[in-house]
């Protein structure tokens, strides 16, 4: 999801597919540890006013907290896991090789908003220059990166491999990754390209 209003709108119109009845909602604002991770964990729950859920948000903000057993439960048994915005580089350094790590790529169902995308693919693109780095390889065959200048998207691009897709992921966008295959559910604010070539996935 590009944005939490991405989110609200595709749970608005089932985009996601129904919620079920007492769906359990667990939130994770690793990623927005320098910017407030309380506030983010609100912010996120808030688009779930009106919902039949329960949402817990776990305060996962640093490697010492990667390891907590009650975290690693929450997140392997919750219906949906919300991976905040914030980031990517700070959420790949806390999550990378750990129990918390493993149980997010083990969820049931993963949302993950803004920048963070970008951290779950095997390539991940290093927001401070664009170069592409390695991700936690929860995800392959899409690298995804937010919106920048025209100059850093065609380095980013002069960079990856050409099996790789980059996905730049804008606020509206919604891209989803089910039974090995990825798909565009909403196309405002997406782009996809292998090399300088614009492609469909």
């Amino acid at each position: 999801m590009g944005s939490l209003d991405a989110l609200r709108d595709a749970l608005g119109d089932d985009a996601l597919g129904p919620l079920a009845p007492h769906t359990d909602v667990v939130v994770v604002p690793t990623a927005a540890a320098f910017v407030g991770a309380a506030q983010a964990a609100v912010a996120t729950a808030e688009v779930f006013d009106g919902f039949d859920v329960r949402i817990e948000a776990l305060m996962v903000t640093d490697r010492a907290s990667n390891t907590e057993p009650y975290f690693v439960e929450r997140l392997v048994n919750a219906d949906l896991v919300v991976l905040c915005d914030g980031s990517p580089l700070h959420a790949r350094t806390v999550w990378r090789n750990s129990p918390v790590g493993d149980a997010i790529n083990a969820a049931r169902s993963l949302v993950a908003i803004g920048a963070v995308s970008s951290v779950l693919g095997d390539v991940m693109i290093d927001p401070r220059g664009g170069a592409p780095t390695s991700g936690l390889g929860h995800r392959i065959g899409v690298a995804f990166c937010t919106p920048a200048s025209t100059e850093q998207l065609d380095r980013t691009r002069s960079l990856l491999a050409t099996d790789v897709a980059l996905v730049v992921l804008g606020l509206r966008g919604v891209v989803q990754y089910r039974d090995d295959q990825w798909r565009v559910l909403r196309s405002a604010d997406v782009v996809v390209t292998r090399g300088s070539q614009v492609v469909t996935l």
